[in-house]
């Protein structure tokens, strides 16, 4: 078989993501990485024939009869984005513009939109790499606008599970997405985004070749899709002026009425003699706020056995700030829920899970003592990239509103006797367009249970998810974290059957029959949003 230019084949015949949690079976010589060309001069030119590339491999797909699917940093501890025929490997596309004001539409400009707003990368960019050319690089220097907790996903693959923050005006990583470029087939390539908010001009769709549609339906079915309506080549993101985002750590703080009316309303005047400074102050502005409970060492209004919070404060970006360093316990100031159970992960060794709560019992004041408060740009901020496999990570999408309801259906499980190796977080994000985005409720908590990758740990997931069905309680699951009980009624039930409708005859809209059966894998036949154009049965 003859390759095109930057295209190599991988001798794969199976493939692990990054967690270590699963392996999958691929079809022999189906699977691709994808190079862009360098010998051209201009980056330009080179994304230009990489779309071209693209178009190549899902034409051999098609004639192939083969499934593949674009992967990025394979992040995801669920099956959403591997494919049981081929992988392409884009890890090194990482082009990336800023764009020139002749390239924005007059709509988004008259709107009060600027070019130093804008910034396109391809799909192989990391979160990592997209903070340092934003934030050293791009001049002037920008930020985004929130951040997962790492920064190995690629854009593209992050954005396409809803990857979220805790920053809860702002939103997830897809929020900020003005743009997709899309590659649907061997022959067809669109530039998709809102008609309510048309961003770029015709001069940028010229360059790029491609068919321009503004559809906000579609563009909001697309936003999280998973890799399922063809591979984003390239993205356009809304930046914001480089920002420092101030951390404190609290302990020791009860868990009581004044803490659960934050929790169910994001009323912080309640707590306001326990935060370190308003929500609104002349400097600063409370960006991120995050519960983290151990649940070997906890006892409602008892602040020797309450709860950790992390608070986050918006600044403007000064020179002479503090940077985040690492502790001499190997702990980074910041690290996440799941950085912790990695690090407890390291102490096991071997051991039996059993060993797991006395472990975290041990680690929780170390990774949330309170310390002075640290300052970082978001980039500095959100930058733990440790795995090291075996370790668990579920997260449900919940109203605020039901956030303490929540954490005591939990609570009451492990009383109860089922062991939960690991802990809960509980971050606050605003609500998402995406169709399908699982921070889908107007103020949405994201409930996380991180632990240890064993079967008690699955079981116990199960055994909150049917306790939250039995009371009647409304929930969503994380597309890239543990989720294996998803199926087209849970997802009715989760997103509404109206709005799973719009998104599969979105898919139906946007891609040919051939294309479908290519993009298809069996994560979304499972979920049933592989379904031709017809009514829901």
């Amino acid at each position: 078989m003859v390759l095109p230019k930057g295209i190599e084949i991988l001798p794969i015949q199976k493939w692990e993501n990054k967690h270590q949690n699963f392996t999958q079976k691929l079809t022999p010589n189906a699977s691709f990485k994808v190079r862009n060309d360098n010998a051209l001069a201009k980056g330009t030119d080179r994304y230009i024939a990489t779309t071209k590339n693209l178009q190549w491999l899902i034409g051999h797909a098609t004639d192939n009869n083969t499934r593949l699917r674009a992967m990025g940093s394979g992040w995801s501890f669920s099956k959403v984005a591997v494919s049981e025929g081929g992988i392409l490997d884009t890890k090194s596309l990482r082009l990336n513009f800023s764009v020139s004001k002749p390239n924005i539409s007059n709509t988004y400009l008259n709107k009060g939109g600027s070019a130093d707003n804008l910034f396109f990368a391809q799909c192989g960019v990391s979160m990592l790499q997209l903070n340092s050319k934003l934030e050293k690089e791009k001049r002037p220097n920008r930020s985004i606008k929130a951040s997962g907790a790492s920064n190995g996903q690629t854009v593209a693959g992050a954005l396409s599970t809803g990857t979220h923050g805790a920053a809860f005006n702002v939103g997830s990583i897809q929020d900020f997405v003005t743009g997709i470029h899309l590659i649907v087939s061997k022959d067809r390539h669109v530039w998709l985004e809102r008609d309510s908010n048309p961003v770029v001009s015709d001069k940028f769709i010229n360059w790029l070749g491609a068919e321009l549609i503004r559809d906000d339906t579609m563009f909001n079915a697309a936003l999280v899709s998973f890799g399922s309506f063809g591979i984003i080549h390239g993205i356009m993101i809304e930046t914001e002026p480089k920002f420092l985002l101030e951390e404190h750590r609290i302990e020791g703080i009860a868990y009581d009425n004044n803490l659960k009316n934050t929790m169910k309303t994001l009323d912080f005047s309640s707590i306001n003699n326990t935060l370190p400074f308003p929500q609104f102050s002349p400097d600063r502005e409370l960006y991120h706020f995050e519960v983290i409970i151990n649940p070997y060492d906890f006892e409602p209004n008892n602040t020797e056995k309450g709860v950790f919070l992390k608070a986050s404060y918006k600044r403007s970006y000064r020179e002479n700030y503090i940077r985040r360093t690492t502790d001499d316990k190997g702990l980074t100031y910041g690290d996440d829920l799941l950085g912790l159970i990695q690090t407890v992960m390291d102490s096991l060794g071997g051991l039996s899970v059993l060993l797991v709560p006395k472990l975290v019992n041990i680690l929780f004041p170390l990774a949330y003592k309170e310390v002075p408060p640290i300052e970082g740009t978001i980039g500095e901020t959100f930058s733990n990239t440790k795995f090291r496999g075996k370790v668990a990570s579920a997260a449900l999408g919940i109203d605020i509103k039901d956030s303490v309801r929540v954490v005591e259906e939990i609570l009451n499980i492990i009383e109860n006797g089922d062991p939960f190796p690991g802990g809960i977080s509980l971050r606050y994000v605003k609500g998402t367009k995406a169709l399908l985005g699982f921070t889908k409720f107007t103020k949405t908590c994201v409930l996380e249970l991180d632990g240890v990758d064993a079967d008690v740990t699955r079981k116990f997931y199960e055994k909150v998810w049917n306790r939250l069905e039995a009371i009647n309680i409304p929930y969503t699951l994380h597309w890239g974290k543990i989720n294996f009980n998803l199926n087209f009624q849970r997802i009715q039930n989760m997103y509404g059957s109206a709005t799973v409708q719009h998104w599969i005859d979105t898919r139906n809209e946007l891609l040919s029959p051939e294309a479908m059966q290519v993009f298809t894998n069996g994560f979304i036949e499972r979920c049933g949003l592989d379904k031709k154009i017809g009514a829901i049965v």
